[in-house]
Protein backbone atom coordinates (compact mmCIF):
# COMPACT_ATOMS: atom_id res chain seq x y z
CA UNK A 1 0.00 0.00 0.00
CA UNK A 2 2.86 2.47 1.22
CA UNK A 3 5.51 0.60 -0.67
CA UNK A 4 7.69 0.64 2.57
CA UNK A 5 8.35 -3.13 2.88
CA UNK A 6 12.42 -3.74 3.21
CA UNK A 7 12.39 -4.88 -0.75
CA UNK A 8 10.15 -1.84 -2.02
CA UNK A 9 12.92 0.45 -0.09
CA UNK A 10 15.85 -1.75 -1.37
CA UNK A 11 14.90 -1.48 -5.14
CA UNK A 12 14.47 2.33 -4.97
CA UNK A 13 17.58 2.78 -3.60
CA UNK A 14 19.10 0.45 -6.01
CA UNK A 15 17.53 2.01 -8.74
CA UNK A 16 17.95 5.50 -8.24
CA UNK A 17 22.00 5.15 -8.67
CA UNK A 18 22.73 7.05 -5.89
CA UNK A 19 24.80 6.20 -2.97
CA UNK A 20 22.53 5.69 -0.42
CA UNK A 21 22.41 7.97 2.64
CA UNK A 22 21.89 5.37 6.30
CA UNK A 23 21.22 7.35 9.25
CA UNK A 24 22.24 5.79 12.84
CA UNK A 25 20.16 5.34 15.58
CA UNK A 26 21.07 8.84 17.07
CA UNK A 27 21.28 10.78 13.96
CA UNK A 28 17.40 9.45 13.47
CA UNK A 29 16.25 10.53 16.88
CA UNK A 30 18.08 13.66 16.60
CA UNK A 31 16.78 14.50 13.37
CA UNK A 32 13.03 12.88 14.82
CA UNK A 33 13.41 15.65 17.31
CA UNK A 34 14.82 18.50 15.77
CA UNK A 35 12.11 18.16 12.94
CA UNK A 36 9.04 17.47 15.30
CA UNK A 37 9.91 20.06 17.52
CA UNK A 38 9.32 22.56 14.56
CA UNK A 39 6.29 20.58 13.58
CA UNK A 40 4.90 20.94 17.40
CA UNK A 41 5.57 24.65 17.62
CA UNK A 42 3.64 24.68 14.35
CA UNK A 43 0.91 22.68 15.43
CA UNK A 44 0.21 23.99 18.69
CA UNK A 45 -0.15 27.24 17.06
CA UNK A 46 -3.39 27.69 16.63
CA UNK A 47 -3.88 27.28 20.48
CA UNK A 48 -0.92 29.64 21.26
CA UNK A 49 -2.41 32.31 18.77
CA UNK A 50 -6.02 32.52 18.67
CA UNK A 51 -7.19 29.38 21.38
CA UNK A 52 -10.29 31.43 22.49
CA UNK A 53 -11.43 31.96 19.28
CA UNK A 54 -11.70 28.15 18.45
CA UNK A 55 -13.15 27.39 21.83
CA UNK A 56 -15.89 29.99 20.91
CA UNK A 57 -16.90 29.33 17.72
CA UNK A 58 -15.64 25.56 16.77
CA UNK A 59 -14.79 24.12 20.40
CA UNK A 60 -13.05 22.09 21.67
CA UNK A 61 -12.70 19.46 19.00
CA UNK A 62 -12.40 21.77 16.06
CA UNK A 63 -9.55 23.29 17.81
CA UNK A 64 -7.79 19.97 18.53
CA UNK A 65 -8.81 19.29 14.27
CA UNK A 66 -6.96 22.40 13.74
CA UNK A 67 -3.94 21.04 15.50
CA UNK A 68 -4.09 17.83 13.52
CA UNK A 69 -4.26 19.09 10.41
CA UNK A 70 -0.97 21.46 11.07
CA UNK A 71 1.02 18.76 12.58
CA UNK A 72 0.41 16.42 9.05
CA UNK A 73 1.17 19.38 6.78
CA UNK A 74 3.97 20.25 8.42
CA UNK A 75 5.18 16.63 9.49
CA UNK A 76 6.48 15.89 6.24
CA UNK A 77 8.55 18.65 4.83
CA UNK A 78 10.54 18.27 8.22
CA UNK A 79 10.71 14.63 8.82
CA UNK A 80 10.23 12.90 5.67
CA UNK A 81 14.43 12.27 5.26
CA UNK A 82 13.86 9.18 8.15
CA UNK A 83 12.34 7.21 5.39
CA UNK A 84 15.49 5.43 3.70
CA UNK A 85 15.55 6.25 0.07
CA UNK A 86 13.96 8.46 -2.77
CA UNK A 87 10.58 9.29 -3.06
CA UNK A 88 9.86 9.73 0.92
CA UNK A 89 8.35 12.57 0.77
CA UNK A 90 4.44 11.67 -0.51
CA UNK A 91 5.02 8.15 1.03
CA UNK A 92 5.63 9.94 4.63
CA UNK A 93 2.35 11.78 4.22
CA UNK A 94 0.57 8.58 3.20
CA UNK A 95 1.54 6.86 6.06
CA UNK A 96 2.21 9.05 8.72
CA UNK A 97 -1.46 10.79 8.02
CA UNK A 98 -3.01 7.86 8.45
CA UNK A 99 -1.25 6.90 12.00
CA UNK A 100 -1.25 10.68 13.31
CA UNK A 101 -5.27 11.11 12.35
CA UNK A 102 -5.91 7.47 14.18
CA UNK A 103 -3.35 8.45 16.88
CA UNK A 104 -5.37 12.12 17.48
CA UNK A 105 -8.66 10.44 17.43
CA UNK A 106 -7.56 7.57 20.32
CA UNK A 107 -5.83 10.40 21.95
CA UNK A 108 -9.08 12.79 21.68
CA UNK A 109 -11.83 10.38 22.96
CA UNK A 110 -9.19 9.44 26.29
CA UNK A 111 -8.63 12.83 26.89
CA UNK A 112 -12.41 13.99 26.35
CA UNK A 113 -13.86 10.95 28.67
CA UNK A 114 -11.43 11.33 31.42
CA UNK A 115 -9.52 14.37 31.51
CA UNK A 116 -6.45 15.16 33.89
CA UNK A 117 -3.39 13.14 34.58
CA UNK A 118 -5.28 10.15 33.59
CA UNK A 119 -6.84 11.13 30.77
CA UNK A 120 -3.13 11.80 29.63
CA UNK A 121 -2.13 8.62 29.86
CA UNK A 122 -4.97 6.72 28.65
CA UNK A 123 -4.95 8.78 25.56
CA UNK A 124 -1.23 8.74 24.91
CA UNK A 125 -0.96 4.66 25.64
CA UNK A 126 -4.04 4.56 23.18
CA UNK A 127 -2.71 6.83 20.72
CA UNK A 128 0.75 5.17 20.46
CA UNK A 129 -0.67 1.43 20.68
CA UNK A 130 -2.73 2.49 16.95
CA UNK A 131 0.29 4.70 15.90
CA UNK A 132 2.82 2.20 16.16
CA UNK A 133 0.49 -0.73 15.22
CA UNK A 134 0.03 1.23 11.69
CA UNK A 135 4.24 2.25 11.58
CA UNK A 136 4.62 -1.22 11.97
CA UNK A 137 2.31 -3.24 9.49
CA UNK A 138 3.05 -0.08 6.87
CA UNK A 139 7.25 -0.66 7.17
CA UNK A 140 6.48 -4.75 7.27
CA UNK A 141 7.94 -4.71 10.67
CA UNK A 142 5.32 -6.64 12.77
CA UNK A 143 7.83 -8.21 15.19
CA UNK A 144 8.81 -4.90 16.18
CA UNK A 145 5.31 -3.33 16.95
CA UNK A 146 5.35 -3.65 20.67
CA UNK A 147 9.27 -2.21 20.80
CA UNK A 148 7.63 0.84 18.53
CA UNK A 149 4.89 1.50 20.90
CA UNK A 150 6.31 1.11 24.03
CA UNK A 151 9.40 3.73 22.76
CA UNK A 152 6.38 6.02 21.53
CA UNK A 153 4.11 6.15 24.15
CA UNK A 154 7.17 6.62 26.40
CA UNK A 155 8.80 9.21 24.51
CA UNK A 156 4.95 10.85 23.98
CA UNK A 157 4.39 10.58 27.76
CA UNK A 158 7.33 12.13 28.91
CA UNK A 159 7.21 15.24 26.09
CA UNK A 160 3.80 15.75 27.35
CA UNK A 161 3.35 15.96 31.16
CA UNK A 162 7.29 17.60 30.70
CA UNK A 163 5.84 20.37 28.39
CA UNK A 164 1.94 20.23 30.50
CA UNK A 165 4.46 21.01 34.12
CA UNK A 166 6.84 23.44 32.45
CA UNK A 167 3.60 25.31 30.87
CA UNK A 168 1.77 25.24 34.26
CA UNK A 169 4.92 26.92 35.86
CA UNK A 170 5.17 29.41 33.65
CA UNK A 171 1.61 30.25 34.11
CA UNK A 172 1.92 30.10 38.15
CA UNK A 173 4.46 33.13 38.43
CA UNK A 174 3.36 35.58 40.48
CA UNK A 175 3.11 39.00 39.45
CA UNK A 176 5.34 39.77 42.54
CA UNK A 177 7.76 38.12 41.31
CA UNK A 178 10.88 39.93 39.84
CA UNK A 179 10.15 37.55 36.61
CA UNK A 180 6.39 37.98 36.76
CA UNK A 181 6.60 41.26 37.05
CA UNK A 182 8.76 41.45 33.45
CA UNK A 183 5.79 39.65 31.79
CA UNK A 184 2.08 40.68 31.38
CA UNK A 185 -0.52 37.98 32.01
CA UNK A 186 -1.09 37.51 28.43
CA UNK A 187 2.49 37.32 27.49
CA UNK A 188 2.97 34.25 30.34
CA UNK A 189 -0.13 32.51 28.83
CA UNK A 190 1.46 32.54 25.32
CA UNK A 191 4.76 31.58 26.19
CA UNK A 192 3.41 28.93 28.97
CA UNK A 193 1.70 27.20 25.75
CA UNK A 194 4.71 27.52 23.23
CA UNK A 195 6.55 25.90 25.92
CA UNK A 196 4.10 23.31 26.24
CA UNK A 197 4.68 22.38 22.62
CA UNK A 198 8.43 22.81 22.49
CA UNK A 199 8.71 19.73 25.02
CA UNK A 200 5.86 18.11 23.49
CA UNK A 201 7.84 18.07 20.30
CA UNK A 202 11.11 16.83 21.59
CA UNK A 203 9.97 13.86 23.57
CA UNK A 204 7.30 12.94 20.82
CA UNK A 205 10.02 13.80 17.96
CA UNK A 206 12.59 11.55 19.76
CA UNK A 207 10.08 8.54 19.75
CA UNK A 208 8.99 9.51 16.25
CA UNK A 209 13.17 8.99 15.02
CA UNK A 210 13.23 5.44 17.47
CA UNK A 211 9.97 3.83 15.50
CA UNK A 212 11.32 4.56 12.19
CA UNK A 213 14.55 3.54 12.30
CA UNK A 214 13.45 0.22 14.52
CA UNK A 215 10.61 0.11 11.52
CA UNK A 216 13.58 -0.03 8.46
CA UNK A 217 15.91 -2.54 10.01
CA UNK A 218 15.18 -5.15 7.36
CA UNK A 219 15.83 -2.45 4.70
CA UNK A 220 19.07 -1.06 6.10
CA UNK A 221 20.37 -4.54 6.18
CA UNK A 222 19.33 -4.74 2.29
CA UNK A 223 20.73 -1.41 1.58
CA UNK A 224 23.81 -1.76 3.63
CA UNK A 225 24.64 -5.48 1.97
CA UNK A 226 24.53 -3.62 -1.39
CA UNK A 227 27.43 -0.98 0.06
CA UNK A 228 29.41 -3.75 0.64
CA UNK A 229 29.73 -5.70 -2.64
CA UNK A 230 32.50 -4.98 -4.58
Amino acid sequence: MFGLDPQSIFERVRMSGQPPCVPTLGESVLRGMMGFTLVSLGGFAPWVLAGRWFYRNVGEVGLYATCALAFIGLSGLLLHRLILGPGSLSRFYKIFSLAFVAYAVAWTIGWMTLRGVLGGIVGSLAGMAVMGTILARGFTARGATLKIIGALFVANAAGYFVGESVHNAVLALKEGNALGLMLERSTRATLSKAAWGLFYGLGFGAGIGFALYVCQAEARRLVKGTEARP
